[in-house]
């Protein structure tokens, strides 16, 4: 079925918003090198992307598929998570005995 609709093009980005219904922001990082100067410059496109069962949160590093419009802005499609943006952060017991410094 894809075949028959070409090539659709991939991108990789991080998660900068998913307070929408639905949909989350893509945030894609480009490097480009300056024609002139020869300088890397970093440019951030973001992108609107659909995430129909609103799995995916901020700080998620996923891929998104280009579709049809699905609504003004959006037209790509959330196809898989690559790196999950939570990390559980140790919580030091309360119960163990302060360490005292050395004299």
């Amino acid at each position: 079925m894809d075949d028959t609709r070409g090539r659709r093009g991939t991108l990789v980005g991080k998660i900068t918003s998913d307070r929408m219904s639905k949909t989350v922001v893509v945030a894609v990082e480009v490097l480009r090198t300056h024609r002139l100067y020869g300088r890397t410059i970093r440019r951030t496109h973001k992108f609107k992307a659909h995430d129909p069962n609103n799995q995916f949160h901020i700080g998620d590093v996923v891929e998104i598929r280009e579709s049809r419009p699905l609504s003004r802005e959006k037209r790509w499609v959330v196809t898989k998570l690559l790196k999950s943006g939570h990390e559980d952060i140790p919580i030091a017991d309360p119960t163990a005995a302060p360490r005292q410094a050395a004299s």
